[in-house]
């Protein structure tokens, strides 16, 4: 149980959630970031070890990392309709704008001011997600000193070596987390037994606002339901996946439109995986982008819900604080290694650099300065370099 006193209600929670799903700039790693710093920092909500034990869940479970964990932080005083509403409130309004810009997809045809303002955008995100990481390191890991090395060796390996594999995969691989947490909890805390006991209108049709076929429909139904329920990790874990299902076996997108469907995702607030829904909108209109997002999300809710009680009631157990411990390790470790494969793509030139240092010395200097105006002078500057130049 929390040993901090319940100082918010369910109302404050959910009004959290949709500020965050408005406003949350950066992927999954900034994401769980300002959750760490608004909730458990700032507002003193959720303690340090739920936080470290929903991160761990979520990890541990297929789906969005972030949208995960937000589910798990509702579930952790409000239980099932806190897990529910949180979710949904998180969810919700980047499903909005991602339907908005879909419609504006279809259109005018193609979103060549899109791609000028992820110029921007790409490389503030990068200084931003950095910020976030260094923060999640230091508060999970320890800080970057001898003595932390010294102390907590092997949590820096797990960390290292997960951010290697990471960077080198480009994809989350959930056998190492366990391995981690399973190594660190016979080194530090082995159990003395094991456990035998488990959980039990005619504009709307102008826009293809309404264009569908059922049985499109049920394939992607199908489709984003193996996403949501078999793909590990964050945004970046699902990108391939969702390639080679919406592009090369069911052609429902070319190339173009797909890399167009990723920018969205990453110049909109809240979850990356939010772009089925816009890939849900071009393939079969609102109905397709409804399917598409229920389809993506519903596993990833019960896979986090349904394990919590259980997860909760026994992550007091020393031997499980060590799995969870060095399970986290891991994890911070590929969200770095994620952060190193993003930069990669949006870190093109000199100009993107320069734009991505500013906002790590922006975030460092200026605290009161906040993500979204940050990415708002990204996003003009974008617009002034590759198109008004």
């Amino acid at each position: 149980m929390s040993n901090i006193k319940i100082n918010y209600s369910l109302k404050d929670l959910v009004i959290y959630f949709l500020k965050l799903g408005t406003s949350g700039f950066g992927g999954p790693v900034a994401l769980v970031g300002y959750m760490h710093r608004d909730l458990v920092e700032n507002r003193k909500w959720i303690s340090e070890e739920e936080y470290k034990q929903g991160l761990a869940l979520a990890q541990l479970t297929p789906g969005p990392l972030a949208a995960q964990l937000g589910i798990y932080l509702g579930f952790v005083h409000h239980r099932v309709l806190g897990a529910t509403l949180a979710g949904l409130a998180f969810v919700l309004p980047s499903f909005i704008m991602v339907v908005l810009l879909g419609i504006a997809y279809k259109l005018y045809g193609g979103l060549p001011w899109m791609q000028a303002v992820f110029y921007g955008v790409g490389a503030a995100v990068i200084g931003i997600i950095a910020m976030s990481s260094y923060k999640l390191v230091t508060k999970t890991i320890g800080k970057l000193n001898v003595q932390s090395f010294k102390n907590s060796w092997l949590l820096w390996l797990f960390f290292i070596g997960a951010a290697t594999l990471t960077f080198i995969t480009k994809r989350e691989e959930v056998l190492l987390f366990v391995g981690a947490g399973l190594l660190y909890m016979f080194i530090k805390a082995p159990p003395k037994r094991l456990i035998n006991n488990t959980a039990n209108g005619f504009v709307l049709l102008q826009i293809g606002f309404w264009n569908f076929e059922m049985n499109t429909l049920g394939k992607i139904a199908v489709f984003f339901t193996k996403a949501g329920a078999f793909v590990f990790g964050s945004g970046l874990a699902i990108v391939p996946f969702l390639h080679g299902g919406v592009v090369t076996e069911n052609h429902w997108l070319t190339e173009q439109q797909f890399v167009d469907a990723v920018a969205v995702a990453m110049i909109t607030p809240g979850p990356v995986v939010i772009t089925v829904g816009f890939i849900g909108y071009l393939v079969a209109g609102f109905p397709g982008a409804g399917v598409a997002a229920l389809a993506t999300f519903l596993p990833c809710y019960l896979f986090t819900i349904l394990p919590a009680p259980y997860f909760k009631k026994i992550a007091g157990n020393k031997s499980i604080k060590s799995f969870v411990d060095g399970i986290t390790a891991a994890v911070i470790g590929a969200l770095v290694g994620a952060v190193i494969v993003i930069a990669t793509r949006s870190i093109i030139d000199i100009t993107t650099t320069l734009i991505a240092l500013a906002s790590v010395f922006v975030l460092i200097y200026i605290r009161k300065v906040q993500e979204p105006f940050i990415i708002a002078i990204a996003a003009i500057l974008g617009i002034i370099i590759k198109i008004i130049l």
